[in-house]
């Protein structure tokens, strides 16, 4: 029965300690992915920032003011929701958080009598929404690991056309953002209709530029780009978030191992101390039965 014991838990102690390697690979190379995903995300700061600023010398100098992606409608009649979640798991509650919190603000304008659009970022989201029989208008997978300008292009192109076309009157934008490697908050943000971008008092800065071709038309082919480049900057954000999370998931679940490990072996340990009790224990007896022999 003790020899029993011991086999199974040693099968357990061998079962955990090759569950902690992979927890801890993937440690590691979460924690290189969250490296790697800052560094691109301020790689690509410069580009949002110089062309926020370009924006808010055209907008100052009297440019684009009736834009369409600047359109107030009257009234929000449907709300699209851009859902950035991950292809995989294993990332803690990162997955949940965000669908969540799109779950609810979209409930929130059904309660209010409004129809949705969603475009979905990521595996997790298009499994989640469909089992719920929610209507998915686009849905793009293989983006979230590593986001490149090109796939924010792909889904900032059917957004833009979807609200100048007024299929949609407004576009929410549902993510994570990263703050740190510590720490990451969900967000819900509107993203379309643009905000104006121009300080008052600005156009007295800009009196001195010369354009060339026209403010308006500056204006009309930057706009897009500027979606483009707050999509894009979302996208690494969330990339970044979903790299801590599991980074954080992995660590976890690795010093359980380890707590489980150590429980183990202890038992283990027991059950053997207890095993040669019990053969110490026969070997004694049998010596005394055959002295009294």
């Amino acid at each position: 029965m003790a020899g029993g014991q011991e086999k199974a838990l040693k099968r357990r102690v061998k079962s955990v300690q090759s569950t902690k390697k992979i927890t801890r690979a993937m440690e590691l190379i979460a924690a290189t992915k969250v490296v790697k995903a800052q560094q691109r995300a301020m790689a690509a700061r410069p580009y949002a920032e110089q062309i926020t600023e370009v924006i808010q010398h055209l907008s100052a100098a009297g440019a684009g003011k009736e834009h369409p992606l600047l359109r107030q409608a009257d009234s929000v009649d449907k709300v699209a929701f851009i859902v950035i979640t991950s292809d995989r798991g294993l990332a803690g509650a990162y997955n949940t958080s965000v669908i969540r919190a799109a779950e609810r603000d979209l409930q929130g304008e059904m309660s209010e009598g409004a129809d949705y659009s969603l475009v979905l970022i990521g595996k997790k989201a298009a499994s989640y929404f469909t089992f719920r029989n929610y209507r998915i208008d686009a849905s793009f997978t293989d983006m979230s690991d590593t986001p490149t300008y090109e796939d924010a292009r792909q889904v900032a192109e059917g957004i833009i056309d979807a609200f100048v076309d007024g299929d949609v009157d407004q576009v929410r934008l549902v993510y994570t953002r990263f703050l740190s490697a510590a720490s990451q908050r969900v967000v819900v943000r509107r993203f379309m209709p643009l905000q104006a971008v121009a300080d008052e008092g600005e156009g007295e800065h800009t009196a001195d530029y010369e354009y060339e071709p026209s403010p308006g038309e500056i204006f009309d082919r930057l706009l897009p780009r500027y979606v483009e480049a707050r999509l894009f900057a979302a996208m690494l954000d969330a990339a970044a978030s979903e790299h801590a999370a599991r980074q954080r998931a992995m660590k976890s679940a690795t010093d359980n191992a380890e707590e489980l490990e150590t429980e183990l072996s202890r038992a283990l340990n027991r059950a053997r101390q207890g095993t040669i009790t019990s053969e110490i224990m026969e070997i004694a007896g049998g010596a005394e039965a055959m002295s009294n022999s």
